[in-house]
């Protein structure tokens, strides 16, 4: 059966574009880490310039570009081309190859060499710029370094623009260029000929369907290692977005082998060979064999390392009377503890590493702020920190000591992406406390026992059976079931506490028991349950109670 032919001037298998050609007349606005540009454009028999909004590399006064894109009407900035793709010609004129090179897109090339450097060379400066630079010493006081300078700058845009012009046809737009030349510098395009898989792993942004949808334009079969290997470390870096640490081997295997449509036999064969350039880890765990990201297996193992480091180290806070400085401390308190409660505070008092944990109303808070004061007793250095703003807030005003984030704590820098303090500058302090510690994924936990202060006393707060951390791990969980350190947990929920339906239905829901469901709007409670499927009529109710309520 033949082929529809598509109806003239109509193309359903491709976008229909809009193009404009003409010379860059005035760059408006440029960003250099993401491309994003606006540039006014001047079109051959138009008296007004064109405004167009995309990305590129390094947009320069005076280059004649054929570019293609959609119009749009901006509220405020009006009629404007949203480019998608260009074109560049060089520009073939001394006047164009001179605002070129004065636009200053070329590093040690001002307006005025731009003017010298024209006036020796003409129409053959970009030539002798690609050819045999050179010869820009032969300018009088045009000096070697320079001529470093701007071969060096000459390369990169170049380079840039080569890039450009590879990847546009195949759907990787300019703003990714630019990214990916950053990131591997000249050799960009080989990489990205040789194994654009690597796109998928080292650029942001760029997921394995684009860079497998890319090396299949340029031929890479199905079955190809490359595409085992990336296709495997793209499962384990979902899976660690998704909360996990590690994957099942054999799931692994069976997932991948599934996904990219390749014999299991291949995925084995990938697994050994990203095993050997030490980009997973293959643990046996007993049970079965986990296949680890590196910084996962790296994050974990160090953790345990840090752990057992400050477990020997000798405690900075001694007391004379563990047990009589602890009694003193309670004596004052406003109230009276329960012997759990007292205990954890004595635990704490003695222990080098301790985790508290407990559900709702089982008084964490109150132990919390005697271990604090039993601390204080002793001159000690003490740092309160939690993995969320608003937990350290609340943590700072149960406690009345500042607490800070994690991130603060550890003053993380956003330009550095790393963190200030670490075991080569530890914090100072005898005593360190996390709240809300089940919110802290893996690697802040790598980073927080990193800088601990050997010596230190170093706690845990909070409830394994909250939701764990957005990021990788369950941090709180597993040190628990380490065995490693003294846990100390809490059940008994307290009188004010037991008034609250809501923490006692959370306690009930951990033994297993069906929580108390209140229906009547009557009965005053702090936790409500009403049936409704109705998305629209549940939407109405939820407004109803909080105006109510």
């Amino acid at each position: 059966m033949g082929r529809q032919a598509a109806l003239p001037g109509l193309a359903p298998e491709e976008e229909k574009l809009d193009e404009l050609e003409g010379t860059l007349e005035r760059v408006v606005f440029h960003n250099p880490e993401n491309g994003y540009t606006v540039f006014r454009m001047r079109i051959e028999g138009k008296e007004d310039l064109a405004t167009v909004v995309g990305a590129m590399s390094s947009p320069q006064p005076g280059s004649n570009l054929r570019v293609r894109g959609h119009w749009t009407s901006h509220p405020k900035f009006g009629r404007q081309m949203q480019m998608i793709s260009w074109e560049e010609h060089r520009p073939a004129t001394t006047e164009g190859i001179r605002l070129f090179l004065a636009s200053g897109c070329i590093k040690g090339v001002g307006p005025r060499w731009a003017d010298r450097i024209v006036a020796r060379f003409g129409t053959e400066t970009l030539r002798v710029l690609d050819e045999d630079p050179d010869r820009l010493l032969e300018l009088p006081r045009f000096g070697r370094k320079r001529l470093a300078e701007v071969k060096s700058s000459w390369a990169e845009h170049q380079g840039v623009r080569e890039l450009m012009m590879f990847l546009q046809p195949h759907g990787i737009g300019p703003s990714y260029a630019v990214r990916i030349y950053r990131f591997y510098g000249a050799q960009a395009l080989a990489v990205v000929q040789e194994n654009p898989y690597r796109l998928a792993m080292d650029i942001h942004g760029i997921g394995f369907a684009t860079a497998d949808a890319l090396a299949a334009k340029l031929g890479f079969e199905p079955d190809s290692p490359l595409r085992a290997e990336a296709g495997v470390l793209y499962i384990l870096l979902k899976i660690t977005e998704e909360g996990h640490i590690y994957y099942p081997r054999a799931k692994l295997v069976e997932a991948a082998s599934q996904q990219l449509d390749i014999a299991p036999e291949l995925i084995d064969e990938a697994l050994g060979k990203l095993e050997l350039e030490e980009r997973v880890v293959i643990e046996d765990l007993g049970e079965h064999e986990g296949v680890y990201l590196s910084r996962n297996h790296l994050y974990e193992s160090k953790i345990a390392f840090y752990l057992q480091r400050l477990l020997r180290s000798p405690k900075a806070v001694r007391f004379d009377d563990a047990k009589k400085t602890v009694r003193e401390v309670l004596e004052r308190l406003p109230m009276q503890l329960a012997d759990e409660q007292r205990e954890a505070v004595y635990t704490a008092a003695t222990a080098k590493v301790m985790v508290l944990t407990g559900g709702p109303g089982t008084g964490k808070t109150t132990i919390l702020n005697a271990i604090i004061q039993v601390f204080a007793e002793a001159r000690a250095k003490i740092l309160l920190a939690a993995p969320t703003g608003r937990a350290a807030k609340r943590m700072a005003e149960t406690s009345g000591r500042e607490a800070r984030t994690i991130h603060r704590l550890l003053e993380y820098s956003p330009k550095e992406d790393g963190f200030g303090r670490n075991e080569n500058n530890p914090l100072a302090c005898g005593l360190l406390v996390v709240d809300e510690a089940s919110m802290m994924d893996t690697m802040l936990m790598y980073h927080l026992v990193k800088a601990a202060p050997l010596g230190a006393t170093f706690i845990l707060v909070g409830d394994v059976n909250q939701l764990p951390s957005v990021g990788p791990g369950n941090v709180l969980r597993d040190v628990i079931a380490s065995g490693a350190v003294p846990v100390v947990e809490l059940f008994e929920v307290f009188r004010q506490a037991a008034e609250s339906d809501i923490i006692c239905n959370a306690h009930q829901i951990n033994r297993g028991d069906m929580p108390t469901l209140r229906q009547s709007r009557n009965e005053k409670t702090d936790f409500y349950f009403f049936r409704q499927e109705d998305p629209e009529l549940a939407a109405d109710l939820v407004v109803d109670l909080v105006r109510e309520r």
